[in-house]
C-alpha cells in the first residue's frame, strides 16, 4: 500500500512517526511524508525517510491511504483519507466538527467511537473504526527509556518526585499568567518535588521569558527547552499540572495524577482548582483520594484502552480493509467552500 503521512503542523510529526515505523516493519508498503513548506521549518527525519514539501509530488505519488492528524486534507489527492486525530481534548469544539474531507475516522477509544458513529449516521459519507491512537504505540515501546534521565534529574537536584507543568499556549485558555504564585507555594511547602516546565512552542515569548528567568539558578525547577518532546517529559513525571491541554488526557492514560487550573472541560476526571494557591491540597487528593483515582481510570478505560502497542498495526489493516471494500478513492467530493479552503491552504496540482 502506498501511504502518505500528512503533516500540516509540526505536532503531526510525532503522531505519524509510529505509523511510519509500523509500515516499515511490515515491509510491504511505500511511505511518503508530506511536510508543509511554511508551517514546519525543520523536519527531524529528513535524512531518514522519504519526504516532500511539494503537493504535486504527493499527487504524483498516487497514495492509496493518507493519514491525517489535522482538520483538513486536499480533496483532490487520491487515496482513502483517514482522520487519526491530534489528541484527546474532547472539550474543544472543533474536535467534533465534520468538515467532509475524510472517508474514515480512526478513533482512540469507546467514548470517541460512540460519538463519531452517531455523526457518521447523520452525515452518511464516512466510516468509523476504533483503533487506538498512534502515540500509545510509542509510549508502550518507550515507557522506561527515560528512567535514567529522570534519575539524573532527581539526583542532581536532591529531590524525590517530578511534577510537570505543561499548560496550553492559547491566550484565552492558558494558566501561565496566573499560576506562578501557586507553583511557588507548592514548591515551598513540598520540598521533595522537582518542577519541570514545558511550554508549547507557540507560547507568547514574554510568558516563556518570565518563567525561564524564574527557573534560572534554582535547584527545584527545570525550564525545558522547547525542542524536547512533551511525551518524554510525561514519562519522567509523577504528576502533571496544566489547564486545558490534550497533555492532560495523555498523562491520565498512564494512570498518573493530574491537577488543572480553570479547565474548560465539561466533564472533569481529575482534580481542578480555581485558586492557584490550592495546588498543594489538590495534589494530595489526586495522589490519595479513592474517588479521584477512580475518575482518572475512567479516562484510561474509555478514552483509549488500546495500550497494547498495536494501534498502528490496526490502522494500517483498517485502511487496507477500506480499500478492499470500496477501492481507492480518486478524490473526495466536497462543496465549493471546502474546495476553496483546500486550494488556498495547499495550492493546486496538475492532474495530467
Amino acid at each position: 500500500m502506498r501511504i502518505l503521512l500528512f503533516c500540516e503542523n509540526a505536532y503531526a510529526i510525532d503522531i505519524l512517526r509510529p505509523i511510519h515505523d509500523e509500515a516499515v516493519r511490515q515491509g510491504c508498503h511505500e511511505v511518503l511524508w508530506y511536510i508543509h513548506e511554511h508551517k514546519i521549518k525543520s523536519f527531524p527525519y529528513d535524512s531518514e525517510v522519504n519526504a516532500t514539501r511539494s503537493m504535486q509530488q504527493c499527487f504524483d505519488f498516487s497514495p492509496e491511504a493518507i493519514f491525517v492528524p489535522g482538520n483538513i486534507v486536499p480533496y483532490y489527492l487520491p487515496g482513502v483519507k483517514v482522520q487519526v486525530f491530534h489528541g484527546y481534548a474532547a472539550e474543544k469544539k472543533d474536535h467534533w466538527v465534520i468538515r467532509r474531507y475524510f472517508d474514515t475516522y480512526f478513533t482512540q477509544g469507546p467514548f470517541f467511537t460512540e460519538h463519531f458513529k452517531k455523526l457518521a449516521l447523520r452525515y452518511g459519507d464516512f466510516e468509523v473504526t476504533e483503533t487506538g491512537w498512534t502515540k500509545q504505540d510509542w509510549i508502550k515501546a518507550n515507557l522506561n527509556v527515560f528512567n535514567a534521565e529522570r534519575d539524573a534529574l532527581l539526583s542532581s537536584s536532591g529531590k524525590k518526585r517530578v511534577a510537570l507543568y505543561a499548560p496550553t499556549f492559547s491566550p484565552k485558555l492558558t494558566s501561565i499568567p496566573k499560576f506562578r504564585p501557586g507553583l511557588e507555594k507548592f514548591l515551598r511547602d513540598n520540598p521533595d518535588w522537582l518542577l519541570l516546565i514545558k511550554f508549547h512552542p507557540l507560547t507568547r515569548i514574554e510568558w516563556a521569558d518570565e518563567y525561564r528567568s524564574w527557573a534560572n539558578g534554582r535547584n527545584d525547577i527545570v525550564y525545558v527547552d522547547k525542542s524536547h518532546n512533551i511525551t518524554d517529559m510525561q514519562l519522567m513525571s509523577d504528576l502533571v499540572i496544566s489547564d486545558t491541554s490534550s497533555a492532560v488526557y495523555e498523562f491520565l492514560l498512564l494512570d498518573r495524577p493530574v491537577v488543572t487550573l480553570d479547565t474548560i472541560a465539561r466533564d472533569i476526571y481529575w482534580e481542578n482548582i480555581t485558586d492557584p494557591l490550592n495546588l498543594g491540597s489538590a495534589v494530595k487528593r489526586a495522589l490519595t483520594d479513592d474517588d479521584s483515582i477512580a475518575r482518572r481510570r475512567f479516562i484510561r478505560d474509555n478514552y483509549d484502552p488500546h495500550l497494547d502497542g498495536l494501534c498502528c498495526r490496526r490502522m494500517i489493516a483498517a485502511a487496507e480493509d477500506y480499500i478492499r471494500r470500496h477501492g481507492t478513492p480518486r478524490r473526495r467530493k466536497v462543496n465549493l467552500w471546502r474546495r476553496y479552503t483546500s486550494i488556498k491552504t495547499f495550492g493546486r496540482v496538475k492532474t495530467h
